[in-house]
């Protein structure tokens, strides 16, 4: 049977996080890495989401790669086509969400299309158009000392006007609150102003689930993971999807690993947490840049470490340590750096036998997934809000793909309590 709901993601913890949202709605899903080729399966899923590594690349790229996901998630037959990325709204003025959605709004031939970044579970609201991280604005939460795409404004509108070329309007909370039939006429009126993109509020689960059934016919919505929670019963009113399946996970056999290249103030907390209790060792830019082997170094560290216990290998720093390094380096020579460090450390230590991997960052999470050229992962069973295990479907290997900031401080031990 063809697909009915196919999504974009540009990160790949930001996919798994969809996927886990749209399995928790009882929606069959298969995540596969990357645009797939004509010889992709994917069973009997309901959804396919395509895990891309877009978010920071070139405009022209993450466009590129988005179209080509478009148009083969429309030759499977998707329906309805979600454009997925943070719950923070990561970009700059440059992009990449409001490019890469004019581009998948065009060919799609969209009229208006909702943008709504909220994830409640994890803090982010919306109302009156300002995203929100927990009580603060997002330019005054933690975000706005990211190393890649420091968010300096909370209004969704000025951010998305400033990166694409639609107009953009609001929903706002006392509209979504009077249910669908309001939601609908406030969409018809900013169609009939010229208006492209609706910013929508909320600030719980319930509007999420109004939000979803409001949109049940638009071609494309582009959010955080929380938006797809509506969608799901659109197609089981329509008998279109069967009832969801159990979660039948069988993790792989090996000793732990946790990689940390999220700068975030979540994973700074969680691995000081997880240092007081596990080995671990942090990657030295200045040694690398000098042209020191620190891959071979720090995988022989690890291979000499307690096999009963995980072990931790971590970049992440505070700001004013980034910001020296970024200072000495560069911001992208910096961040490829380590990339290509702890990419490599994954790919020499799941040889090695550690084949339960725990990866902070979205960027992170994607340069180790490309490393190990990983192509379909299945969704097992969830952590924390967004963040689930997956199984790689082609060799015996079990990863958890966290998004830097989500996650209670002890999220490191809560990942291996949920495994047996």
């Amino acid at each position: 049977m063809p697909i009915v709901l196919g999504a974009i993601a540009d990160d790949f913890t930001g996919a798994t996080d969809l996927a886990n949202t749209l399995v928790g709605e009882g929606m069959r899903v298969v995540q596969v890495i990357g645009v797939p080729g004509p010889e992709a399966t994917y069973g009997d899923a309901d959804a396919v989401v395509v895990a891309l590594k877009s978010r920071t690349a070139p405009v022209e790229d993450a466009i590129a790669e988005s179209l080509a996901a478009l148009k083969w998630l429309q030759s499977e037959g998707a329906e309805q086509i979600l454009f997925k990325y943070c719950s923070t709204f990561d970009s700059t003025p440059k992009g990449n969400i409001g490019p890469v959605a004019d581009a998948l709004r065009e060919a799609l031939s969209c009229e208006l299309t909702l943008i709504c970044p909220a994830f409640p579970k994890n803090g982010r609201t919306i109302y009156n158009g300002v995203l929100f991280v927990g009580e603060l604005p997002l330019a005054e939460s933690s975000m706005k000392d990211h190393p890649l795409t420091p968010m300096l404004d909370s209004n969704l509108m000025r951010l998305m006007e400033a990166q694409s070329t639609g107009k953009v309007g609001l929903i706002p909370a006392p509209i979504v609150q009077q249910g669908v039939p309001a939601i609908r006429a406030r969409m018809e009126a900013l169609i009939a102003e010229g208006v492209s993109y609706a910013v929508i509020d909320a600030l719980n689960e319930a509007d999420l689930r109004i939000i979803g059934k409001a949109a049940a016919d638009h071609k494309l919505i582009t959010g955080g993971s929380g938006i797809a929670l509506g969608l799901p019963d659109n197609f089981r009113e329509r008998g279109q999807i069967a009832p969801g399946q159990e979660i039948n996970f069988l993790p792989t056999e090996g000793r732990a690993l946790i990689l940390a290249g999220s700068c975030s103030a979540a994973t700074r907390a969680q691995l000081a947490q997880a240092k007081a209790i596990w080995p671990h060792a942090k990657v030295d830019i200045d040694k690398i840049a000098a042209g020191k082997d620190m891959v071979t170094e720090m995988a022989e560290w690890a291979k000499a470490q307690p096999t009963d216990s995980p072990v931790i290998i971590y970049g992440s720093a505070d700001p004013e340590e980034v910001a020296g390094i970024q200072k000495r380096y560069g911001v992208a020579a910096s961040g490829q750096m380590m990339e290509n460090t702890l990419s490599a450390l994954a790919l020499r230590l799941t040889e090695a036998g550690f084949h339960r991997v725990v990866v902070a960052g979205g960027e992170t999470s994607g340069a180790v997934v490309s490393a190990l050229q990983i192509k379909m992962l299945e969704i097992g069973p969830e952590i924390a809000p967004g963040v689930p295990w997956t199984q790689a479907l082609d060799r015996p290997l079990t990863l958890a793909l966290k998004s830097g900031n989500f996650g209670q401080p002890s999220f490191f031990e809560d990942a291996l309590k949920v495994l047996p």
